[in-house]
């Protein structure tokens, strides 16, 4: 290997992603930024909600829109998206691209500035998801090296223009989610132990042999701090998506790989120095949730985690200081959660639906956009 992936290699002759935008999709780009300056004008908002979307027309795009379901801001993607990443002082927000995909679009929220699209280096490709450093000076993304199949971390330096100046390993195969703790130096990462290879596409190579793990790294030098893996019995239940509660601890959602029928629950919680640990309750959930958590968050308050099951159509509630279930809500195809003030939650859905509950059954607002699909993830602007 020409690379040691145990060293950060910031700094290092790394391969350098393209911060140019393709000719075709750069006039897209610029058209709709001009078409859409107007929208500015109306006010972006903190508390307005930020997703990827298919458009109407079979296209796909991210949009900003409000809780009152006016749509304030559209910019074409040139494929599908997945999650966006937000750097809330600077108004900056990264869409990326649905693995394997290896675009993503920066999108200057506040200041207009026209879009721009960076790339991975040829031999890697993003898995979706993807964190700010809190100084808005660095970003973090999961990626996959074609090569190797190892999980990684790619860093990128935001000032200059998003050229990536090194990555570190994320110590598993399939890194989904990836997020920075409260201490502003530890990322927690999500391996989801799926193999796959982009010359097969988003197929699943190595079930039985599958090894999911929650990967505790600093973010300053790439140095693994802990590491806790699914006991044998659980090495189909893949751990994809992350949140950090009040009081630190980080909770994930789990997809399960077998029959829906065989599922165990299928959310949990673990700390640097706490295994994990998924939660039960009274009654078993994982089948009832088709076996697949698409998005967790925690409510603006940090003390409720909400947890996605589109499949099943069902939003379910966590107390974090209880560890307990306390209630769910439902919404079809539902998979976009984010937490707004106070302990109420946003949601969207795969019908162009966003609607917004509270954990004690009280439905707050419900909008459609018509023709419209909104993706896995959806992000409140702050």
């Amino acid at each position: 290997m020409a690379i040691d992936r145990r060293q950060l290699l910031i700094g290092a002759a790394v391969c350098l992603a393209s911060t140019t935008t393709a000719a075709h999709f750069g006039t897209a780009i610029a058209s709709a930024a001009a078409a859409d300056d107007s929208a500015f004008d109306s006010g972006i908002m903190p508390g307005d909600l930020i997703a990827a979307c298919r458009r109407p027309d079979g296209g796909y795009s991210v949009v900003i829109m409000s809780l009152d379901g006016t749509l304030l801001h559209e910019v074409p993607l040139e494929g599908r998206g997945h999650d966006i990443a937000l750097d809330h002082a600077s108004g900056r927000a990264v869409v990326f691209a649905r693995r394997p995909g290896t675009f993503a679009l920066s999108l200057d929220i506040h200041d207009r500035q026209p879009p721009s699209v960076f790339t991975t280096p040829a031999n890697r490709h993003f898995y979706g998801h993807g964190v700010f450093s809190r100084d808005g000076r660095l970003l973090y993304a999961t990626e996959h090296d074609n090569d190797t199949r190892d999980g990684l971390i790619g860093v990128y330096d935001v000032a200059g223009g998003f050229r990536r100046i090194g990555e570190f390993p994320s110590y598993g195969i399939g890194p989904h989610e990836v997020i920075l703790l409260a201490d502003d130096t530890t990322l927690a990462i999500a391996n989801g132990g799926i193999e796959t290879h982009v010359e097969t596409g988003r197929e699943k190579l190595n079930l039985s042999s599958m090894e999911p793990s929650l990967a505790f790294v600093d973010r300053r030098n790439g140095r693994l701090l802990a590491q806790h893996k699914q006991s044998a019995e659980l090495h189909r239940l893949s751990i994809r998506h992350l949140a950090q509660d009040a009081r630190g601890t980080v909770w994930f959602g789990c997809q399960w790989e077998g029959e829906n029928v065989d599922s165990p629950d299928l959310v949990g919680c673990a700390g640097l120095d706490a295994p994990l640990r998924i939660i039960a309750p009274p009654k078993p959930m994982g089948a009832s949730l088709a076996g697949y958590i698409g998005s967790v968050a925690v409510s603006g308050d940090g003390r409720l985690l909400a947890a996605s099951a589109p499949r099943a159509g069902r939003i379910v509630y966590i107390d974090t200081e209880r560890q307990q279930v306390v209630g769910e809500s439902q919404l079809a195809d539902s998979c976009g959660i984010a937490g707004i003030e106070g302990p109420g939650f946003a949601m969207t859905s795969g019908h162009g639906i966003v609607q917004t509950d509270q954990p004690d059954h009280t439905h707050l607002t419900t909008t459609t956009f018509p023709g419209r699909a909104f993706d896995n993830h959806v992000r409140v602007i702050g």
